[in-house]
C-alpha cells in the first residue's frame, strides 16, 4: 500500500514529455477536475496543483521520475504534496486492460490518475531522504 493513500482526495497523474505534459486531476470518487496540456513551467504546474488543492489532499503521480519527471515532482515536494510514480511496466499492463490503442498522452494521464486511486500497490513512493537531499 502506498504511504498515506487513505488520505488523498485528488490524484493528479502527470504523463510527462520533454517539452510539455499532460495532467488529469481526479477526486476520490473518480470524478475528474482537471485534464489539459501542461508546460514544462514551474508557475503552471505551482498553478495547477493549487487549483485542485481546494479539494483536499492531494497526490502527484507520474510515469517517470527522473530528468523529465524531475520538475513535477520537485514542485509537488516543495508545496509539500505527497509524490509518486507508476513503473513503466505497471502502466503499460494497466493500459492494455484500457480500451482503445492510441497512445496519447491525455489517455496515459488519465489512466496514471485512475491507477493512483483505485491501485495504490502499483505506485512506487518518491522520498528524499536528508543526505539525499544534499546531494542534489
Amino acid at each position: 500500500m502506498f504511504p498515506g493513500h487513505d488520505s488523498v482526495d485528488v490524484f493528479i497523474g502527470i504523463d510527462v514529455g520533454k517539452t510539455a505534459h499532460h495532467a488529469v486531476a481526479i477526486d476520490r470518487a473518480g470524478k475528474k477536475l482537471l485534464d489539459r496540456p501542461l508546460p514544462q513551467d514551474e508557475a503552471k504546474l505551482r498553478a495547477l496543483i493549487q487549483k485542485v488543492s481546494g479539494h483536499g489532499q492531494v497526490l502527484v503521480v507520474v510515469d517517470q521520475p527522473a530528468t523529465i519527471g524531475a520538475l513535477p515532482l520537485a514542485v509537488a515536494q516543495d508545496m509539500g504534496v505527497m509524490v509518486g510514480y507508476l513503473p513503466g511496466l505497471a502502466m503499460r499492463r494497466i493500459a492494455d486492460l484500457h480500451p482503445g490503442e492510441a497512445k496519447t498522452d491525455a489517455r496515459d494521464a488519465a489512466i496514471i490518475a485512475e491507477a493512483a486511486r483505485t491501485m495504490p500497490h502499483t505506485l512506487r513512493s518518491i522520498v528524499l531522504a536528508d543526505e539525499q537531499a544534499a546531494e542534489l
